[in-house]
């Protein structure tokens, strides 16, 4: 993806499984916790991966989720990775102890999802497919 003045724009993408992903592009999950650490911050494409969390359906926070279409191998929503930290305490009520937490902000869902495959760990993008996802972004504005 190019800027007006021709400069790639960094994005990358995270695969997070259902019913996660659909509480971070719909919900108000901002925190996704992960076993590691990414120095990488910016623009970032969460894609539902095909694994389903069990563990969700004893949360009360997933639940309003779980009910809904779960759209799977798909991105669902552009988003900004803005801090990446170790568990301090309790930082919101979607962190999970123990773990690293990813903070999203300015988190946009898309008009429909997007299919495409996924991958593990934070990876970058097919350059049509960010394109794609940037456009279909919704200003909840």
């Amino acid at each position: 993806m190019a800027t007006s003045t021709g400069t790639a724009v960094e994005i990358r993408a995270l695969t997070v499984w259902q019913p996660w992903a659909s509480c971070i592009a719909y919900g108000t999950k901002r925190i996704e916790n992960r076993f590691w650490e990414t120095k990488y911050r910016g623009r970032i494409l969460i894609h539902a991966g095909h694994t389903l969390d069990r563990y969700a359906y004893g949360l009360p926070l997933a639940r309003p989720f779980l009910k809904r279409p779960q759209p799977h191998g798909a991105v669902l929503a552009v988003g900004r990775l803005v801090d990446c930290h170790q568990d301090d305490g309790y930082c919101t009520l979607w962190s999970a102890p123990g773990r690293w937490h990813w903070r999203f902000t300015d988190v946009r869902p898309l008009l429909y999802p997007l299919f495409c495959r996924g991958a593990r760990g934070l990876w970058i993008p097919d350059p049509q497919l960010a394109a794609a996802a940037m456009a279909l972004a919704v200003d909840r504005a």
